[in-house]
C-alpha cells in the first residue's frame, strides 16, 4: 500500500476513535503526511517487517509498534525511528 495512503487511513481512523501505528517506509513522507504515530523502519520496499523468515525481527517491529501506544503521556503526532539490534 501507498506509504502516503498509509499515514492518511491512520490520521482517519484516529479521529473516530480508533488508535493507530503506521510502520512507514519512507520517513520524509510520515513527516509530510503526519499520521498521529509512525514507526519507520529501514528496510526495503514492499517488506515493511524486514525480509521473509526474519522472524525475530518482524516481531521486534511488530512489539516497537505496539509499545508506542502504550505511553498515555505521549499525544500524537509522534514519529520514532526503529532502533535495529545487532543479532
Amino acid at each position: 500500500m501507498c506509504n502516503q495512503a498509509v499515514g492518511l487511513v491512520g490520521a482517519e481512523l484516529e479521529r473516530q476513535g480508533i488508535s493507530t501505528v503506521v510502520v512507514q517506509l519512507l520517513r520524509n513522507v510520515a513527516a509530510r503526511v503526519g499520521p498521529p504515530r509512525a514507526l519507520c523502519v529501514p528496510f526495503r520496499h514492499g517488506y515493511p517487517l524486514d525480509a521473509p523468515l526474519e522472524r525475530d525481527r518482524q516481531h521486534a517491529v511488530i512489539d516497537a509498534a505496539l509499545r508506542m501506544l502504550e505511553d498515555p503521556e505521549r499525544q500524537p503526532p509522534v514519529l520514532k525511528d526503529f532502533e535495529q539490534s545487532s543479532s
